[in-house]
């Protein structure tokens, strides 16, 4: 089969290629998937699971690429709850290959059924961004009715969606970004827009809950905006700065297949809109993790074409 992989982590983007690479094995509870779309994050080449396994042994060739919208091929022993020919989306494993392939192994409970009016392109660019905007708003941030949220990045893939979950939590929506995102976070429903090039971020005035994207100055400087009680969460670093009378949070998204099927289902609703940008093909795929490449949407891998 064919996957985007890496095998030397000091070339950076130049160790990036198309390769041929063995078909999957499906292990105990574990699926094949078919993949027809794929979501990958720019990042990727500085996380250690893309080296090393968990017992922290060296597992390249790494497939990139972590969300993935596909079919069942295969079914290892032992799993139950799906099966082979159903429209699946999820995530696939950190230290595990991933879903830049025309065929990846994903342990069966990271994925959830797919609906068959929900195009693989949409599901694809879902999972990181959906679970990630629910987990740190309502996990961690504990957002309630009528309270206010500060969200980094308004018009980013976590962003995009947090706005639109809050909003219809019953939160008043502060969103920040470039000025070139300020309409977009409007029509996401953000009740204000601060410019970070250009408006002091201490115009956001005291909130319950920041949910920080970017890190850095912009993550310590939130701190202070946190009113008594409130929760800053950051998916960036550990913060270094905490809220004076608040709780300061970092985490990494887990898979949650109820929760993905609750937020596909507000997908086909109409009650959640994502925001997909360039689609390429596989072949295409290195080129989207260039630094320089910023593209409004989130960028979707198409690896095979159907249903």
């Amino acid at each position: 089969m064919r996957a985007i992989t890496v095998r030397d982590r000091a070339a950076g983007l130049a160790g990036l290629s198309l390769t041929e690479e063995p078909y999957p094995h499906a292990a105990e509870n574990d699926v094949v998937v078919r993949v027809h779309a794929a979501g990958f994050t720019p990042g990727e080449l500085d996380w250690p699971g893309t080296w090393s396994d968990r017992a922290g042994r060296d597992r390249t060739p790494s497939v990139l690429g972590h969300e993935l919208s596909g079919v069942v091929a295969e079914l290892g022993y032992g799993t139950t709850g799906l099966t082979v020919g159903q429209r699946v989306f999820g995530l696939a494993d950190w230290a595990r290959n991933g879903s830049l392939a025309e065929y990846t192994a994903v342990e069966a409970r990271n994925l959830a059924p797919l609906p068959a009016d929900v195009d693989h392109i949409v599901a694809a660019a879902l999972p990181i961004s959906g679970l990630t905007a629910w987990q740190a708003l309502f996990d961690h941030g504990r957002l309630a009715a009528g309270q206010t949220v500060l969200i980094h990045g308004a018009a980013g893939g976590v962003g995009s969606v947090a706005v639109q979950l809050a909003r219809e939590a019953g939160a008043r929506v502060i969103g920040t970004g470039r000025a070139g995102d300020r309409d977009t976070a409007l029509g996401l429903g953000v009740d204000a827009f601060l410019d970070l090039r250009a408006d002091p971020l201490e115009d956001a005035g005291q909130v319950d809950v920041v949910l920080d994207v970017i890190g850095g100055d912009i993550l310590d400087r939130s701190a202070a905006l946190v009113r008594a009680g409130g929760t800053l969460v950051t998916i960036a670093s550990p913060p270094t700065v905490r809220p004076r009378d608040g709780q300061a949070i970092f985490f990494v998204v887990e898979p949650d297949r109820a929760r993905l099927a609750d937020l596909v289902r507000r997908v086909r609703e109409g009650r959640l809109r994502l925001i997909v940008g360039a689609t390429l093909t596989l072949a295409e795929a290195p080129s989207a993790f260039a630094p320089a490449r910023r593209t409004p949407g989130k960028t979707i891998i198409r690896v095979a074409e159907g249903e």
